[in-house]
């Protein structure tokens, strides 16, 4: 699908064990952990693509990150904690931005603190450098409380950051771009139309000979 549309892709597998929120029975809480490997992880690899992004023929001011579920909640963390690395800085990568330009979150979760419906996960801290935003769930999600987009797309609206939300009434959890009976599955259209809003792709002119 991206592809299709002149985005060169990257896949990002990050270290997931207690790379984020953990629940831990003891407590019956969600403890975060000391090292945000997840973070850590997302930081280096925005690092690492403007590095060689004339070498992998990649804009450098074009550089966004999409990511679903658990993955949307990382999107949050990286458009949120740009400014220092999570790390300490290796080599030439480490002294690129690692700014997202655009972001993609889809039925994100862990936006909110355990147990209080709306109160925003205090580890997210928005600026007005926090990137342009998409947001998508389905309001019968039943992994991830719809809370977490709309708590999100608050403290954006709130920073003054721009934000496009699309709630649905069905879709469940984790319909990625499989095709459904419902209307969400429609949502790489909207995808589409918000990234040309906001000049990350041009249209492209077909010329009929």
């Amino acid at each position: 699908w991206l592809t299709s549309q002149g985005i060169t892709c990257i896949l990002l597998k990050y270290r997931v064990p207690d790379s984020g929120p953990a629940w831990h029975q003891s407590c019956h809480c969600h403890i975060h952990p000391k090292a945000p490997t997840a973070l850590e992880d997302a930081q280096r690899t925005l690092g690492l693509v403007r590095l060689n992004a004339s070498r992998w023929h990649i804009n450098p001011n074009k550089i966004g990150v999409i990511g679903f579920s658990a993955g949307g909640y990382m999107v949050a963390d990286l458009s949120t904690h740009f400014k220092k690395r999570a790390y300490k800085p290796i080599d030439a990568a480490d002294k690129e931005s690692c700014h997202p330009d655009f972001a993609v979150a889809l039925y994100p979760g862990h936006m909110r603190v355990d147990g209080k419906r709306f109160t925003l996960n205090p580890n997210i801290h928005f600026t007005k450098g926090t990137p342009p935003t998409f947001l998508l769930q389905a309001e019968n999600d039943p992994e991830d409380n719809i809370n977490n987009s709309l708590l999100y797309y608050i403290g954006l609206k709130n920073a003054g950051v721009p934000v496009e939300m699309h709630l649905y009434a069905h879709g469940g959890h984790a319909f990625g771009l499989r095709a459904t009976k419902f209307s969400i599955t429609r949502w790489p259209t909207l995808a589409e139309t918000w990234l040309h809003s906001i000049g990350m792709l041009t249209r492209r002119i077909l010329v009929h000979n």
